[in-house]
């Protein structure tokens, strides 16, 4: 089964053009803290008094997790802000690598107004991203009870403002209801806690970057 972080991107990326429906800042930083969640929830990274640490280094099946446990390891224990920046680091690259690897995209080359190089990743197979869009659906929608995956999901997407991008439905509906599913009990105590501490992290993390950009400009 595909990774938190490849799901994510599965469903912020356009099918057709291959292009992201998000900005690159919001897109590395959320796609960070499903990393970070996935460690969590494999035992592989625990919160304790506010910081990270890595509690198990032994080697993981999934490339985009092997990388992200790597990272970490350098730099643990960190508090969650600071773990979704080291873990943003190079993250779109390793999950499009891995979806591409799994046959879900493929890489197509071309070059804007004929002169600058442009990589895009349309789908070659959307079976995986319909079923996991339907789940979402369901419950931002449908007011069923969202499992631990989605909840998690739903709960990062929240975090960007990305859950009208990707689910049919009233705007102002769709965001309350991510809003609530973000606030409940999906989860686990562990698991919870490190969406909350990830959504505050991307979310702080985008404000730099956005007064960082503002002031240079």
């Amino acid at each position: 089964m595909p990774t938190l972080a490849e799901d994510l991107l599965l469903l912020l990326l356009d099918d057709d053009s291959g292009r992201l429906i998000t900005d690159g800042t919001s897109t590395d930083r959320v796609l960070a803290g499903a990393v970070l969640v996935d460690l969590v929830n494999a035992g592989r990274v625990a919160e304790e008094n506010g910081k990270l640490h890595v509690m198990d280094t032994a080697a993981l099946d999934e490339p985009v997790l092997e990388a992200g446990l790597a990272r970490l390891v350098e730099k643990a224990p960190a508090k969650p802000q600071r773990a979704v920046e080291v873990l943003a680091k190079h993250v779109r690259e390793t999950v499009l690598e891995a979806l591409a690897g799994r046959g879900l995209i493929r890489q197509d080359k071309d070059k804007v107004l004929g002169l600058f190089p442009r990589k895009t990743w349309p789908a070659v197979d959307s079976a995986h991203e319909d079923s996991v869009r339907a789940e979402l659906t369901a419950a931002l929608v449908g007011g069923e009870r969202p499992g631990e995956r989605a909840g998690a999901l739903i709960s990062l997407l929240h975090a960007i403002g990305g859950v009208p991008k990707v689910v049919e439905g009233d705007k102002k509906a769709l965001k309350a209801r991510a809003a609530e599913i973000s606030d409940g009990d999906w989860a686990g105590v562990a698991v919870k806690k490190a969406v909350q501490a990830v959504q505050a992290a991307v979310t702080a993390a985008i404000v730099v970057a956005s007064t960082a950009g503002t002031t240079s400009s």
